[in-house]
């Protein structure tokens, strides 16, 4: 177990840049998805890019311990599938939750105080029905351009990983 929890520790230079550069992929996929879609038509581009590249830098720092914990010793088809599916549920989790966490900002004026019961349960709802907005509308972007991103760096760390 040590050995697997030693190896699930990346080093940190590149966990980082890995992370920078994880970040400006996905920006770049929900960039050309709005491309694809809207052809740039939105009054609030540059949120969107920073919210990406946030939500894609987040999920780097998380997939790629746990997908090298969840890979130790495994063969090279299996390690693929741990980073596809840790990268695949970081990257969107990571991203709904910034989204989220914007969505309850603006609305929190509308909020009852902080710690009250009413509080959490408008905290709650207003969380997750923004959750629910991105899965609907938020993860479209990434595609196809991320799907092609998420293959390639799931190849990419399941053969540096040997």
């Amino acid at each position: 177990m040590r050995q697997r929890i030693a190896s699930a520790r990346p080093p940190l230079p590149g966990l980082l840049v890995g992370a920078v550069a994880w970040g400006l992929l996905m920006a770049a996929a929900a960039l050309l998805g709005l491309y694809l879609r809207f052809r740039l038509q939105t009054a609030h581009l540059q949120e969107l890019m920073l919210l990406y590249f946030a939500g894609g830098l987040l999920a780097w720092l998380v997939a790629v311990p746990v997908g090298r914990f969840l890979a130790f010793r495994r063969s090279p088809e299996t390690r693929f599938a741990a980073f596809f599916l840790t990268l695949t549920c970081a990257t969107i989790l990571a991203t709904a939750f910034l989204f989220a966490m914007q969505y309850r900002l603006f609305y929190s004026q509308w909020h009852q105080p902080f710690g009250t019961r009413i509080w959490v349960l408008q905290f709650l709802f207003t969380s997750a029905s923004a959750t629910y907005q991105f899965l609907v509308l938020g993860i479209r972007l990434y595609l196809p351009l991320g799907l092609v991103f998420l293959i390639a760096a799931s190849v990419f760390l399941a053969r540096r990983m040997r």
